[in-house]
């Protein structure tokens, strides 16, 4: 018989739960878009409508390794974000705001 994950978290450790937690934000940070979509329980259809395309357009898009950051941007608010774009340095984290209010424009 399958157990609830309710009833299996509630018996986990605070330590357990938090390395889980943690665990799950990990995964969240790096994820494809197609799987962004599903996380937040999007269908295709839905983010085409959204987009303003259609079901095959957004499932090309989100089989593309390259893209427009306007393309990208247009994406990720479609589901209600923002696009933050930064770059690592080894001096520091630094954001990139001009290429963000470009591709707004």
């Amino acid at each position: 018989m399958a157990t609830n994950y309710k009833t299996l978290r509630d018996k986990m450790s605070p330590e357990a739960r938090a390395a889980s937690e943690a665990l799950a934000q990990e995964l969240r940070a790096e994820m494809p878009l197609h799987q962004l979509r599903e996380a937040m329980r999007m269908t295709q259809t839905e983010m085409a409508e959204l987009l303003g395309a259609t079901q095959p357009h957004v499932s090309k898009l989100e089989r593309q390794t390259d893209m427009y950051i306007s393309t990208l941007r247009k994406y990720v608010e479609a589901m209600g974000g923002e696009l933050e774009l930064s770059a690592k340095l080894p001096s520091g984290t630094v954001q990139i705001s001009r290429l963000i209010h470009t591709a707004q424009q």
